[in-house]
């Protein structure tokens, strides 16, 4: 056992060179053993006989040498194949160690892994940073709409509701100005919440979820059942976002675009993480590969070493998933 352990070590150790080198030259070893100790002569101009058993000869060593270089090269297909499956949207795929690899193709398989852990860390790196910044503009603007434009419609509104009181004559168009102005600092209102989910700050992920479905549902007319389990593990802020702005797009989807007359929201413990589950009985979205919104889901997901998975029919509906490790 220990002589095999030995063998099969040194050939691992061999390099892709030696072992296309070693292949040629058992070809030619045999080829010159069949010259020297066969009982065969060939005449200085070969007969029709003659050329039949070279040629069969050249064929049968041209069949070995492939035989053997393919084997040679086996393990740099595999590595080629790894290559060519790694995808921005399926992270973590890495090259494994072959069995039997020449040195080369273990240097080249290691090279690989540590770029596209480079390139990984980099990207992740780079899409925190800008979602961070999209982050901070979103309470920025959120913060100006309710301290600026919130306010000064409200002054407008007052004004109006002061001014209906003292012109009795302007009473009617004055009364519809403030109703108008209302309305439009609810809007105001209601989109710098969607900017920024306060209730998330302040009162949880599960609460701050609840809001979301309300909010959607009185806007829509749809229904929103939700199964929200209140026993979750502790989460960082970073997560919870993420997992609500997943929430947020998932049901916007379902709404808008996959019309669903019926939607439900999950969010329950599972393996030490948590599982969200957004599914509808719409009519399906066609572009769940290239949306803009679907890829945005999928770079949130990634930045938290999230898995996002959606599988959307005409007949089933839409099913977005997404599942954060502990």
């Amino acid at each position: 056992m220990s002589t095999q352990k030995a063998r099969r070590w040194r050939w691992e150790n061999v390099s892709l060179l030696g072992r296309v080198f070693a292949a040629n030259a058992l070809i030619l070893v045999v080829a010159f053993a069949v010259l020297a100790w066969a009982p065969v002569t060939v005449h200085r101009v070969a007969t029709p006989s003659e050329l039949v058993i070279l040629s069969i000869g050249l064929v049968v060593m041209l069949a070995v040498d492939l035989y053997l270089l393919r084997r040679a090269f086996r393990p740099l297909r595999r590595l080629a194949a790894v290559m060519s499956s790694v995808a921005p949207e399926h992270p973590g795929r890495r090259a494994e160690a072959f069995d039997a690899a020449p040195s080369e193709v273990a240097t080249l398989a290691d090279a690989l892994n540590s770029m596209l852990d480079r390139l990984e860390h980099e990207r992740r790196e780079s899409g925190r940073r800008a979602l961070e910044a999209q982050e901070g503009e979103r309470a920025r603007i959120a913060r100006e709409l309710h301290d600026e434009i919130g306010q000064t419609l409200t002054a407008v509104a007052l004004r109006a509701e002061r001014a209906a009181t003292e012109l009795p004559a302007q009473r009617e168009a004055l009364s519809e100005i403030a109703e108008t102005v209302l309305r439009s600092l609810e809007d105001v209102h209601r989109i710098g919440r969607e900017l920024r989910p306060e209730a998330l700050d302040d009162l949880g992920l599960v609460n701050a979820l609840i809001a979301l479905c309300s909010r959607v549902s009185q806007q829509t007319a749809v229904p929103i059942r939700r199964e929200l389990d209140w026993n979750l593990p502790a989460l960082p802020p970073e997560t919870e976002l993420v997992i609500y702005r997943v929430a947020q797009e998932a049901l916007t989807n379902a709404v808008r675009h996959a019309r669903g007359s019926e939607v439900t929201v999950s969010l329950k413990p599972d393996r030490g993480g948590v599982l969200l589950a957004v599914t509808d009985n719409g009519r399906g979205l066609p572009d769940a590969k290239n949306g803009s919104g679907l890829n945005g889901m999928r770079e949130r997901a990634m930045l938290i070493d999230a898995e996002l998975s959606i599988s959307s029919s005409a007949g089933t509906g839409t099913t977005v998933m997404l599942t954060v490790p502990g």
